[in-house]
């Protein structure tokens, strides 16, 4: 099963920062059982949803040059608020450093300006085809779909900020 916690993109300054957010509904499927009468994001997906901003930002910064980011590694989450339907997590992403393959973020997710969320992430970025050469059409696959959903999200970005001027 797949999760997309990641509904419009506000900013994004490549190799810099992103801020993006997830508006969360009662009709997401994981709430009947988190927790019933009590419905709130676990926060694993809170997690989830700031690792997915971050490689949005790389996946950008590098020109969708990698087929697969993922999360090497999570340092001082601090879960300090629920998140309940109704609620937009609004997720702010900066780049603490960058490397070749790794990229290490200071993330924070707020309600309402209230912290709901906070840690940092390293994660990497790859192709499969690194370790396999077969799976070239399989990376490249990928990033056209990767690069369809961006442009869907940024596209979004972009209809708000039109807006707003």
């Amino acid at each position: 099963m797949r999760f997309s916690l990641i509904d419009r993109i506000l900013a994004l300054e490549n190799g810099q920062s992103i801020t993006a957010i997830k508006q969360l509904s009662s009709a997401e499927e994981y709430l009947a059982d988190h927790f019933p009468g009590f419905p709130i994001m676990p926060g694993v997906l809170m997690l989830e949803a700031m690792t997915q901003a971050s490689a949005w930002l790389m996946r950008s910064t590098t020109d969708f040059r990698f087929s697969t980011v993922m999360l090497k590694q999570s340092r001082a989450v601090k879960f300090n608020s629920f998140v309940t339907p109704g609620n937009t997590l609004k997720i702010v992403a900066q780049v603490m450093e960058w490397g070749d393959r790794y990229c290490t973020f200071k993330c924070n997710g707020t309600v309402n300006g209230v912290s709901t969320v906070s840690a940092r992430l390293k994660l990497e970025q790859f192709n499969l085809a690194d370790t396999n050469s077969e799976l070239a059409t399989c990376d490249e696959r990928t990033i056209q779909m990767l690069r369809d959903q961006f442009t869907s999200l940024k596209s979004q970005m972009n209809d708000t900020v039109a807006s707003t001027t």
